[in-house]
């Protein structure tokens, strides 16, 4: 990471549709499909998979702040699953679904306050998103990493990314690399 960038830590289901979403943005430098906020070190899929972990699947994305501001990847993260749905976005189910955020700044802890505050009146549901300050994150698997682009006709890639990566380009259109 250059002095020039930021990290921003997101869990919201499955990493891959996450992933998939902000390797679209202008700004971003890198998104790393991840483990964090459990007890084991250097956790695997299958120990995720279990839900006994703790830790969540997690992006964390480097990106440039003078480009994307946090605000704006926050306001992504809540368009691209449900924050009113606790440990599970719709058939994916565990702990390990949880919606996350991991700051790594006072002022990212308050932005995403601030965000959940304004973001809570237009929604039914009450928003069960973990806010938490950054722990040690752990990349996943190579084969999980930018997974969408490398398998999209894999039934799930399909299925449940495809759509949400058109829901998120439509809203999202100025913020996107062409």
């Amino acid at each position: 990471m250059t002095t020039q960038t930021e990290l921003a830590t997101f869990g919201g289901g499955c990493f891959w549709c996450i992933d998939a979403a902000f390797r679209q943005v202008k700004g971003v430098v890198q998104v790393l499909s991840g483990y964090a906020g459990g007890e084991i070190v250097a956790p695997t899929y299958q120990q995720i998979c279990t839900g006994q972990t703790g830790h969540a699947e997690v992006v964390q994305i480097e990106f440039d702040p003078t480009v994307v501001t946090f605000d704006t990847l926050l306001a992504m993260f809540f368009v691209l699953h449900d924050a009113t749905q606790l440990n599970r976005q719709g058939n994916d189910i565990g702990t390990q679904y949880r919606s996350v955020i991991f700051y790594h700044s006072d002022q990212q802890q308050q932005s995403i306050q601030e965000k959940i505050a304004a973001l809570q009146p237009t929604l039914s549901a009450p928003i069960v998103t973990e806010l938490s300050p950054a722990p040690v994150f752990y990349s996943a698997e190579q084969y999980h990493q930018d997974y969408y682009n490398a398998n999209p006709n894999q039934g799930y890639c399909s299925i449940m990314i495809a759509p949400k990566i058109a829901k998120f380009s439509a809203i999202f259109t100025n913020y996107l690399i062409e």
